[in-house]
């Protein structure tokens, strides 16, 4: 994040470069602000930035992930798990519930008195709008395959959460729609929902 009045700063350099470059006076040159330091600009972002969630926040998240995580576990390895040869339903999601689980366990011992978490905000909404596109996603990728609903919730994401341009939300989800089909459709043939 850049603030307002460093954008007025030239780019890299001192200033004498700077009014060596482009011709300008040095009485104006003796008016513009010497760039910010990495601390200056470390301490700016800091004061900018959602105030501090908590080391109770941080147990609280880590427990809920843990939660989802285990919940993940036990569906997936009710879907069967097959094996690295002929991998069922289960295999990927079990994998992955089981990342979410060290990474939890990780922040609970390690990072639950780390200051780096931001508090509820506003801007907390867009996780949840994350989470809900989602659970749609794993809803109708059973019946519907998971080509056009992967397409969506990588638009949807990149567009409306991530912010994004429309031209590259647009390309990015053609992108990842087509490498998710190459790599577990063709090339792992993994036995997931999809149309063609």
């Amino acid at each position: 994040m850049t603030s307002a009045s460093n954008e007025a700063r030239p780019s890299g350099g001192s200033v004498k470069h700077a009014a060596a470059g482009n011709g300008t006076s040095p009485a104006i040159a003796d008016e513009l602000v010497e760039p910010l330091t990495p601390e200056q600009l470390a301490a700016e972002w800091d004061e900018e930035r959602p105030p501090h969630a908590g080391p109770l926040a941080n147990v609280a998240a880590a427990v809920a992930a843990a939660a989802l995580g285990v919940a993940g576990l036990v569906m997936s390895v009710g879907m069967g798990l097959g094996s690295p040869e002929k991998p069922e339903p289960g295999l990927w999601p079990f994998i992955i519930s089981l990342v979410m689980i060290a990474m939890s366990v990780s922040l609970l011992v390690f990072g639950r008195k780390r200051l780096d978490a931001e508090a509820f905000s506003s801007s907390s909404w867009q996780v949840l709008a994350g989470v809900a596109t989602l659970v749609g996603f794993v809803l109708v990728v059973g019946v519907a395959g998971f080509e056009i609903p992967t397409l969506l919730l990588t638009f949807v994401w990149l567009r409306f959460l991530g912010k994004e341009t429309w031209r590259m939300s647009v390309v990015l989800s053609f992108a990842v729609t087509a490498a998710f089909y190459l790599i577990f459709v063709v090339a792992l043939s993994v036995p997931i929902p999809h149309l063609f």
